[in-house]
């Protein structure tokens, strides 16, 4: 299994346990579902690690991009909805 760093703890664990945050193509940063979107990618194990990757603007730099704050609150929402679906299946 291959593992990645989550940005805000630090924390080294499988993908599988991960969400995905990337920088698209485009430029624009999105959660990524499927975790295989092409671009540069950033990885955090829970919200608490996305808000304290954000007040720290660790995942600005990880991602080498500028968030706004309408883009951060829907990566935000986004990453929720996904945690939240993966806690009620027993996944996390």
């Amino acid at each position: 299994m291959r593992e990645r760093r989550c940005i805000g703890c630090g924390k080294t664990v499988g993908k599988a346990c991960l969400v995905r945050i990337v920088r698209r193509p485009d430029g624009m940063a999105a959660f990524d579902p499927t975790g295989r979107a092409p671009g540069r990618g950033a990885y955090v194990c829970s919200q608490a690690c996305l808000a304290e990757a954000v007040k720290k603007n660790k995942l600005a730099r990880a991602l080498k991009v500028t968030l706004g704050s309408d883009e951060m609150e829907r990566i935000a929402v986004d990453v929720a909805s996904a945690l939240a679906v993966r806690e009620g299946k027993g996944v996390v």
